[in-house]
């Protein structure tokens, strides 16, 4: 197994250390939680960076990576609805748009369609990195609380926009007509004259939206 990939399984490996550490709620939770978050957030961006640098992108790394991500953010807001930290349908919106994406792609990668990810979602998982940190130190310092409401409201209106975006591209493309006419070689002298038929789909490929 290569560095990057055992990076992410770290980062899996950390996802119930980071509940049990806060819904134990025992002395110093909030900081020892905030902590095992960030290093699990810097393996995020340590596997994807030296996969690329040292040439290690695997079917393995490519499977487990947002796999990770997605365990990590679910593990944490939840752990801050328990914590009373935050509402519990905006956290239900949030990761409901998490499987209805994860959900699309894997119904577009069977048409042969690739979606990759958008503007709006990398800048929902930003903003849900820092949402987190700012609601987990305002358990400590409430100077911090509102700011960290405030991000997780940004957050559910891009689920929701993103959401709506990624639909969009896949109807776009999806609904696209493969089929396309193409002209019948003219018999011979007596024969009925040459008719325009449509050629059958080609098999699909996989090709990337815009």
């Amino acid at each position: 197994m290569n560095l990057p990939n055992a990076l992410t399984l770290l980062r899996i490996f950390l996802v119930p250390v980071l509940v049990v550490v806060l819904l134990t709620r025992a002395e110093g939770h909030v900081f020892f939680g905030t902590a095992i978050f960030g290093l699990a957030v810097l393996t995020d961006y340590l596997d994807g960076y030296l996969a690329r640098r040292r040439n290690e992108v695997t079917r393995l790394g490519i499977l487990l990576d947002p796999l990770a991500d997605k365990l990590l953010t679910a593990a944490a807001f939840l752990s801050l609805v328990e914590l009373d930290a935050v509402p519990a349908w905006m956290v239900m919106i949030i990761l409901g748009r998490e499987f209805v994406v994860t959900g699309l792609r894997n119904v577009a990668a069977g048409r042969g369609l690739l979606i990759p990810a958008s503007g709006l979602g990398k800048g929902k998982m930003v903003a849900q990195v820092i949402s987190i940190f700012l609601l987990l130190l305002g358990r400590r310092y409430a100077i911090l609380q509102r700011p960290g409401m405030i991000v997780l409201w940004v957050v559910v209106v891009l689920a929701f926009v993103s959401a709506v975006d990624y639909f969009r591209l896949f109807w776009r493309e999806a609904l696209k007509p493969s089929a396309r006419p193409v002209a019948v070689p003219a018999h011979a002298e007596g024969e009925p004259p040459a008719v325009e038929r449509a050629q059958p789909p080609d098999v699909p490929q996989r090709r990337a939206l815009p």
